[in-house]
């Protein structure tokens, strides 16, 4: 795997001297093509599968009363030298034991940012021990970590005053509540794995895909938020979904998905725009296609660099998105203690050509049942009946993932246990 995902950039949480610092080291995108060859370059890379990485989002609680809004000091000195210095600026940001940088998102909750590893086992042993350190640190101070991918307990409130979240909640304000329930009441598991061979990548990005609704569906659980019952099996993808489409709706199937994907990002719209000083809010409508060519509100701008182009990149959240690895973030966060299941299923999954070609198969019917699986879950017969093919056949090849017996049968035990509660949560 390449070195972009040796260190899993957090480009989103950039400080503006470290952004200056990037212009420096940056080119100028002359034009469309050449902006267009540097997205396929940089988000499709190829080579044989052999690391996968994990990133972990849970939201955090007081024990003695979970409804209870957090005080940002009391976080801070509960991370102490892991607190991410946008939440406090003179912290030394140190990755937690097993080298894992932690980060807040805008309402506070804490994502951990595994590391790649060569095998599961050995992503289990250092998410475990962080995660294990991370509990500790918590408890200490009287919190918790959340089990669900959305908040049922509190609505949402941002607590980083970045100019970046600023300028996000304002833009998505005038769509309803799901972007601000996206940003400050939401917690994900994203998986991370290899793009693959050359001649697989097509395939594999497309199982990846073909897969969510179904695993969306197998592992929903964010039902209630902020104390109440929203009646949706994923409330958590639902908030995403109700942001801007061009930035949350799926890729389709193409046999070249580099090409395509980098054309889309010339035609999508900035979400913020970097500057040294003042918000940070975009010209309403202005694509990067746009400001390369120097159009409408552009023309008063500086011509855009590669920089600003992996910046605009961070600003997607689709269910599957290419950092130069397949990055699959449409599934919720899990308890702390069954975050391996969904990692593991997917990556067996997607192991081998033959077995991504019948994963693919299997889920073609339901591909595109992203709000289905969102709001009703397994609830739905076709859904439910791919799934329990899927889990068939990724639980055939879990052996293959060279985790122990014992886990292996947790895992199955698990997930087949939740296809018989089907459509109950």
């Amino acid at each position: 795997m390449t070195a972009v995902h040796d260190h899993f950039p957090h480009i989103n949480r950039t400080s503006q001297r470290d952004a200056a610092a990037e212009q420096t080291s940056a080119r100028v995108v002359s034009d469309r093509a050449e902006g267009e060859a540097y997205v396929a370059s940089v988000c499709f890379k190829h080579g044989p599968p052999r690391l996968i990485g994990v990133e972990l989002e849970y939201t955090v609680h007081h024990v003695d009363d979970p409804s209870r809004p957090l005080d940002p000091a009391h976080l801070a000195e509960a991370l102490g030298p892991h607190a991410p210095r946008t939440l406090s600026p003179d912290s030394p940001a140190q990755p937690l034991p097993g080298g894992s940088p932690l980060t807040l998102e805008p309402g506070a909750q804490v994502e951990i940012s595994a590391l790649p590893q060569p095998s599961l086992a050995e992503l289990s042993a250092v998410v475990s021990a962080d995660l294990r350190h991370l509990t500790e640190l918590l408890a200490r101070a009287g919190l918790c970590l959340g089990e669900h991918g959305i908040d049922p307990h509190r609505g949402p409130s941002r607590v980083l005053t970045t100019e970046r979240y600023a300028a996000m909640e304002r833009r998505f304000a005038p769509m309803g509540t799901g972007g601000i329930t996206m940003m400050c009441s939401t917690a994900g598991l994203q998986i991370c794995l290899d793009a693959g061979e050359r001649e697989h990548i097509a395939q594999r990005w497309a199982a990846a895909h073909a897969l969510g609704p179904v695993l969306l569906a197998l592992f929903a659980n964010s039902r209630r938020h902020a104390g109440a019952d929203t009646g949706h099996a994923s409330a958590r993808w639902l908030a995403v979904m109700g942001t801007e489409r061009a930035r949350t709706r799926p890729a389709m199937a193409s046999p070249d998905p580099a090409r395509d994907w980098a054309r889309r990002m010339m035609d999508t719209p900035l979400m913020v725009l970097r500057r040294p000083e003042g918000p940070w809010d975009a010209p309403a409508g202005l694509t990067f296609a746009d400001w390369v060519a120097g159009r409408g509100a552009a023309g008063v701008l500086d011509p855009p660099t590669t920089a600003d182009l992996d910046y605009h990149l961070t600003t997607m959240f689709t269910p599957v998105r290419p950092r130069g690895y397949v990055e699959a973030r449409y599934l919720d966060a899990q308890p702390p203690d069954r975050w391996l299941h969904p990692v593991a299923l997917l990556a067996a999954l997607l192991d081998r050509p033959a077995t991504a070609h019948r994963a693919l198969a299997v889920c073609a019917p339901v591909a595109d049942r992203w709000e289905q699986a969102a709001r009703h879950g397994l609830a739905v017969p076709e859904i439910a009946a791919a799934a329990r093919q899927v889990v068939e056949l990724g639980c055939a090849e879990l052996p293959r993932t060279g985790l122990p017996e014992s886990t292996l049968a947790e895992i199955t035990d698990s997930v087949r246990l939740r296809l018989r509660h089907a459509g109950k949560e």
